[in-house]
């Protein structure tokens, strides 16, 4: 029972050394116990009070919101290591829900905002965090209000495929969310979706392997047909390494 004792102080202690270093805003949650959230279940409401953030430790959440006549927009996906909730409204602006399979940590956001006030390091990144998402809105709303469906396609591709390293040796990058997710996430009829993809395929730039992965053929080809061509270099292009 000593050792374990023992065991137990050790690990609180590193936790307290990992924050206390400022290593990242995601060291705040290890405190807390990992929770699995089954596919499909919510991890908190649109309307609710903002009492937590979450950080994503494994598997794919998506946000989204219920406008009109009950239509779905899915605003973001979310993967192993984002936080959620970081912004300052008192109450969620979306539903989070799981795509797969999830493993979350959650901490209230008092105490995170206590920790980010202790700190030196933190106040920094979290204000980078804040920014990233400041950033990632205003990339979605010119991808909605200026670009034609298969730019947009395109564009969630090649953002995947910069987000989740293709499986090894095969060069494909694992799509966890269907074809509905992909079209209320880019405004789209999941038809068009489903059209696009063929006609991608067609002209040999992505071929669809079974449900749920892609094989990136041509990234710059794809990367030109997301209309963000200037904004990948070779470098950045290299970074996805598909082969």
């Amino acid at each position: 029972m000593l050792m374990q004792n023992n065991h137990a102080f050790e690990t609180v202690e590193k936790i307290g050394e990992a924050i206390g270093a400022g290593q990242s805003l995601t060291s705040l949650f290890l405190r807390s116990a990992a929770e699995t959230v089954a596919a499909g279940k919510v991890i908190c409401w649109e309307g609710d009070k903002a009492k937590h953030l979450f950080q994503v430790e494994e598997g794919v959440v998506r946000l989204h919101r219920i406008i009109g006549e009950g239509r779905r927009v899915i605003t973001a996906f979310h993967f192993a290591g984002d936080l959620i909730g970081a912004s300052l409204q008192n109450d969620f602006i979306f539903t989070a829900e799981a795509v797969t399979e999830c493993k979350i940590r959650r901490m209230s956001r008092k105490n995170f905002h206590e920790e980010v006030a202790r700190s030196e390091a933190l106040g920094p990144a979290y204000i980078s965090l804040l920014c990233q998402e400041a950033a990632a809105a205003h990339e979605q709303m010119v991808l909605l209000s200026k670009k034609n469906a298969e730019e947009r396609l395109c564009s969630f591709i090649v953002k995947l495929a910069s987000r989740r390293a293709p499986l090894p040796g095969k060069g494909l990058v694992r799509v966890p969310m269907n074809r509905q997710d992909i079209a209320d996430h880019l405004g789209l009829t999941i038809e068009t979706v489903s059209r696009t993809i063929t006609k991608l395929a067609s002209r040999n730039i992505i071929i669809p392997e079974g449900r749920h992965d892609l094989r990136i053929v041509n990234l710059a080809r794809l990367t030109q047909l997301s209309g963000d061509a200037d904004d990948f270099s070779d470098d950045s292009c290299h970074r996805v390494k598909l082969h």
